[in-house]
């Protein structure tokens, strides 16, 4: 039987911090099965789904410091991706663009919360205005509302604090992915 685990992952940017990483999982005879990483301030920093055969687990969890002499940080926490079911054909993907401000990503989250929406995949960046210099908040949110919410309701909440925030958003079915 195979157990599934998730790893939180940091370390100052070099190459091979994935290369040592993934030659610990290939050790301990696991999978990579899903991963969000990216380069942030410097920092690589990402999150590993995987998983192991149970008689792997324990030793590789145990081999997890290694890392550290490779300058990687990993935490670890057990996961029950076997009874996960996330249906991606449902999800809406919202894209908003605005002058960056405190508490843009807490007034979008609170309203989506008390609508019951996840955000299963958040991408943000803040960047230059060409012209001006002024620094734009953008983005990229992959939404999954509840089987009983409509998502002509989310979209009016969403216009709604739009408005109030003089940010632009967009809302539309997400394609469907591949990696």
């Amino acid at each position: 039987m195979a157990r599934a685990l998730v790893l939180t992952v940091i370390g100052k940017d070099r190459p091979g911090l994935v290369e040592s990483l993934a030659d610990l999982i290939e050790t301990h005879e696991g999978s990579w099965d899903e991963s969000r990483m990216a380069r942030l301030a410097g920092h690589f920093a990402g999150v590993v789904q995987i998983h192991l055969p149970e008689n792997q687990v324990e030793a590789f969890i145990s081999a997890l410091p290694t890392l550290v002499n490779q300058g990687l940080s990993v935490n670890v926490v057990e996961s029950d991706w076997l009874q996960v079911n996330v249906d991606h054909r449902n999800s809406l993907q919202l894209e908003l663009v605005g002058q960056d401000r405190p508490g843009i990503i807490r007034e979008i989250s609170s309203k989506l919360a008390d609508l019951g929406v996840s955000m299963q995949d958040l991408r943000t960046i803040v960047e230059s205005a060409p012209m001006s210099g002024d620094r734009i908040f953008r983005a990229e949110v992959e939404l999954i509302p509840p089987t009983q919410t409509d998502s002509e309701q989310i979209r009016a909440i969403l216009e709604e604090l739009a408005d109030e925030m003089m940010i632009d958003i967009t809302l539309k079915k997400t394609p469907q992915k591949s990696v």
